[in-house]
């Protein structure tokens, strides 16, 4: 019965507006003065937060899937996976812009500068080229393999986006909840290791 709901034409709509609502929800609060003492901060942070829990829901699909009997879930893996790159944009442009006015230059220096941002940079790189073939056409062009091989770089962009909130989080030894996220992504992957016999049988493109 769930999976009959989940094949429903108009769930898919759905999901984007409850992936849109984190965004608005920020939206309204930096136009009503609602976002605290320092609301460029909080953009910055919440954007950021935002990016990797729709991951980490991005990476709960294919446990769920299988543990659920739910294959139509599979259909709003992709979905979800672009509304992470999506928030990951806003917090990347939330700290180009608020906190350094654009000046390139800073960005750069700042690059250099910190750790964590040096690793939310490669992070975000990381994630582009899943983002730029997230939909059909790219998939018929690499074809179907290399796609799947290139998909796996999220594994990947998980553990930097992770080290990335941690670093940020350990210069001001606050990192409880940084310890949250931690466990969570351990639950995911590691289910991928057990359940594939292996790292390197959850890395091969079956």
């Amino acid at each position: 019965m769930a999976n009959q709901w989940l094949l429903k034409p108009w769930m898919k709509p759905l999901l984007w507006v409850v992936c849109a609502v984190p965004a608005v929800a920020l939206l309204v609060g930096a136009l009503t003065d609602g976002l605290g003492a320092n609301p460029a901060q909080t953009l910055i942070q919440e954007t950021g937060q935002w990016a990797l829990r729709w991951l980490w829901l991005t990476l709960l699909v294919t446990p769920l899937r299988e543990m659920a009997a739910l294959p139509a879930l599979v259909r709003y893996r992709r979905t979800l996976g672009v509304t992470a790159f999506v928030y990951a944009v806003l917090h990347l442009l939330s700290y180009a812009w608020l906190d350094k006015g654009w000046v390139i230059d800073d960005i750069v220096a700042d690059v250099f500068k910190r750790n964590f941002i040096l690793v939310g940079m490669l992070t975000f790189l990381v994630m582009l080229p899943l983002a730029l073939t997230s939909f059909n056409a790219a998939i018929r062009a690499l074809g179907g393999r290399k796609w799947q091989l290139l998909h796996k770089l999220v594994y990947a962009v998980s553990l930097l986006g992770l080290l990335h909130f941690y670093l940020k989080k350990a210069a001001k030894n606050d990192v409880s909840e940084v310890m949250v996220y931690a466990v969570i992504l351990a639950l995911l992957l590691g289910w991928r290791v057990v359940r594939r016999g292996g790292v390197l049988a959850m890395l091969r493109v079956r």
